[in-house]
């Protein structure tokens, strides 16, 4: 049995809640929350010539948290530390050893892939040592990271801009944006042409539908409209037989079990979560949730990985499951494997259910909307994973026409399968839908009702999404599950790139000159490949198979060279950053405003300042038009003349006059999106806020029309906004009914309330 006084660290007070409750009263459960002792910002903290050693100093603010922990550790009898099963997590449990003084005798290591009763338990019954290799991979990730940021850094910022910063992975993934920005402007359109047939059975009314032009024997592209009139010529003597009719079963499967990467990337697809907000809501569903007669419990695995791995006994219940709630011809025979990618480190298990018997509905009212929807995701990515392909009945159908071949498709479901549960999202556009097709034969002739050619011109590639982006640093092997995240909020609070209509990133002028610079004279820093291979060096530390401080010495001898080297290039020249130029015009002097930075942010300004200091909000186009007058839509910022506060809302373009007159007083809080309505043709719009919602229609004579009452979250006051306007205040978010009890017995009348303390002190943080 355990001793009372044994010790159980972990990084969080909701993990602790979750295994303090497993592990049950002869264990005392305390949370270090987070790290511990770092290399202070103030400055380099690491002694390069004295072999890479670093400073490692407790972190200002953690006074009590580490003089609390050292007392529970002296009159324990054993201590266990519970961080998470990582690098990043086993260099936290290592430098609580060292800080709290934890003898060797003392000290046990346990990892939980996911925080259950039996996993908790069986990890503190076979507790192992502190790995070594594992705290050496993260020190050199760590210390290579600082180096570059600390001596790249204030290069960029004497030479470009004060407050600028520079690293391996965040470097390299401005490269990406910033290429494809090139790639965007390089490109040149080139023409083509589409023929579509309509066609019918002789017998009129017997089967109509559209066919679309192939070409001849083999695939033929019609590149002017001479070639397209050629064709169309030539079907307009001749006649319409069916040459080939194929009919044939297609199965689709389902996709494989979630990484960090594809989480991220599905989330922002189908729910518009940031990679970081995923991350977030995800450590909150693996540390533990309270649900009603259970108490916490970890409903996820961990979610930094990159395996498709499976256990057998997650497979096992997973395949029962199924059976049990969708039927046997839902489970397929055998159980599905799937193969991780070859540069993974396959330390864990893909991201899944805890218990897969915790159906996302029966516990929704425990979870927060967002902690719903994500759990939901991974819970039906899971168990679809293990389900039947869905079958896919397909019907292609070749019309000849004077030896040119038209062709048609349409596919229908037959069997579900996995997509019963779920179906994966899309980067792309999905596919026209195809109307279901007449049942002929071959050698069938028809009669061609109309000929239509159209003009098309090929599209540059799309701006890079979060998703995408993350999508693009995996396939090059850059980065590892845990840096996604954090490195696209670092470039994008840098303001090297910035988000235009919710999702594409644009680089800006600062981001294309920084990876300008960065490109002539630190190639290696972003290089594709030299940061994949550092990333590979990494692993080799991590499996034991190479020195750590020979790998940072290694790149330090080069990295010094090319230091000196840009610093003699760069003698007394300074780059300047070329203005940002927008198409909004100065109501003062008519000159285009530009884009400027301050403290608060981005903001548009007047180029003739001194001699025009006009100012205004960043405008940024939505997609949509107008509903009243066709025009762009543009989100923009004000600020309550009463509170100060800033607030969002969304536009038309002509609302405001080069003359300061408005032509146009389309105002809203609603967010535009880029889905029309599939009756009226109109713009429509969703409720503001984190997460997906549903888009509505705001066109009254529309059969689609959704009424204002109907479309949730916080209606406008009717009589808000007469002369179109933008609203001084955003409605302040509800209290509950506890909440508002608690505060009033804490806030004595004379005193601050509870809410300008709590802002205070969250500014304080910050």
């Amino acid at each position: 049995m355990a001793n009372k006084t044994d010790l159980v660290i972990v990084e969080s007070p909701s993990k602790a809640k979750t295994i303090g409750k497993y592990l049950g009263p002869g264990y005392e459960v305390k949370a270090s929350m987070g790290h511990v002792r770092d290399l202070p910002k103030s400055k380099l903290s690491v002694d390069i010539e004295h072999g890479f050693v670093p400073d490692y100093q407790p972190i200002k603010g953690k006074e009590d948290v580490i003089a609390d922990l050292k007392r529970a550790a002296k009159r324990s009898g054993r201590v266990y530390l519970a961080t998470d099963p990582d690098r990043e997590g086993e260099a936290i449990s290592w430098h609580l050893k060292e800080l709290l003084g934890i003898p060797d005798d003392k000290t046990y290591r346990v990892t939980f892939n996911e925080i259950t009763n039996s996993v908790v338990n069986q990890a503190i019954a076979a507790p192992r040592a502190i790995d070594q290799n594992l705290v050496d991979a993260q020190q050199a990730r760590r210390i290579l990271d600082r180096i570059v940021g600390y001596q790249l850094s204030p290069l960029l910022w004497r030479k470009i801009r004060r407050g600028l910063s520079a690293g391996r992975v965040q470097s390299v993934a401005t490269r990406l944006v910033v290429e494809r920005e090139e790639e965007i402007r390089a490109f040149v359109p080139q023409e083509y042409w589409t023929i579509e047939a309509d066609l019918e059975r002789v017998a009129p009314n017997m089967g109509a539908f559209r066919a679309q032009f192939y070409g001849r024997e083999k695939k033929m592209e019609l590149a002017s409209r001479e070639e397209a009139q050629a064709v169309m010529d030539a079907v307009g003597r001749g006649s319409w037989t069916v040459a080939k009719v194929r009919r044939q079963e297609k199965n689709r499967q389902p996709a494989p079990p979630f990484t960090t990467s594809t989480l991220q990337q599905e989330a922002s697809r189908k729910l518009n979560m940031s990679p970081a907000r995923t991350m977030s809501i995800a450590q909150q569903l693996y540390e533990g949730v309270e649900l009603s007669g259970q108490g916490a419990v970890g409903l996820i695995t961990y979610m930094r990985t990159d395996s498709l791995r499976l256990s057998e006994e997650a497979l096992s219940a997973a395949r029962s499951f199924i059976a049990q709630r969708y039927g046997r011809e839902y489970r397929p025979a055998q159980a599905r494997h799937f193969k991780t990618r070859g540069n993974a480190q396959d330390a864990h298990e893909a991201i899944r259910p805890s218990d897969v018997t915790l159906v996302p509905e029966d516990i929704k009212k425990d979870l927060t909307a967002e902690q719903f929807k994500l759990y939901k995701l991974i819970w039906s990515r899971f168990l679809a994973c293990q389900m039947s392909a869905a079958v896919y009945d397909s019907l292609s159908i070749d019309v000849d026409n004077s030896g040119y071949v038209f062709r048609a498709s349409h596919s229908s479901l037959k069997f579900a399968g996995f997509t019963a549960v779920y179906e994966e999202g899309r980067d792309e556009e999905e596919e026209q839908r195809t109307s279901p097709l007449p049942d002929l034969r071959e050698g069938e002739a028809l009669t061609g009702k109309a000929l239509e050619k159209v003009q098309h011109f090929t599209q540059p590639p799309a701006r890079y999404s979060e998703a995408s982006l993350i999508r693009a640093l995996e396939e090059q092997g850059i980065g590892r599950p845990s840096t996604y995240a954090p490195t696209i909020t670092t470039i994008l609070n840098r303001e090297y790139v910035v988000k235009e209509g919710g999702k594409a990133l644009r680089p800006t002028p600062l981001g294309e000159v920084v990876t300008g610079l960065m490109k002539d004279k630190f190639r290696d820093i972003v290089d594709y490949d030299f940061t994949a291979q550092m990333e590979e060096k990494l692993d080799q530390v991590e499996e034991g198979q190479a020195d750590w401080k020979a790998l940072l010495a290694g790149f330090y001898k080069d990295f010094e060279a090319e230091l000196k080297q840009a610093e003699q290039d760069l003698d007394g020249e300074r780059i300047k950053v070329p203005d940002e130029v927008s198409e909004e015009v100065c109501p003062q002097c008519g000159r285009n405003l530009v884009v400027k930075s301050g403290r608060f942010g981005r903001f548009l300004a007047c180029p003739g300042w001194p001699e025009c200091d006009f100012t205004m909000p960043l405008v940024v186009e939505m997609p949509g038009r107008c509903p009243k007058c066709g025009g762009r839509l543009f989100k923009r910022t004000g600020k309550s003349k009463k509170t100060g506060k800033q607030y969002t809302y969304y536009c038309c373009e002509h609302q405001t006059g080069k003359d300061g007159s408005r032509t146009c007083d389309f105002m809203t809080w609603d967010v535009p999106v880029k889905d029309n309505c599939p009756v009226c043709g109109q713009t429509m719009f969703k409720k503001p806020g984190k997460g997906a919602r549903k888009p509505f229609c705001i066109q009254e004579g529309c059969a689609n029309f959704t009424p204002e009452e109907k479309r949730g979250g916080w209606r406008k006051p009717a009589a808000a906004q007469e002369d179109g306007a933008a609203p001084e205040k955003k409605p302040a978010a509800k209290k509950t009914a506890a909440k508002k009890t608690a505060a009033a017995k804490k806030a004595p009348a004379a005193k601050k309330s509870p809410g300008t303390k709590k802002a205070a002190a969250g500014t304080a943080g910050k």
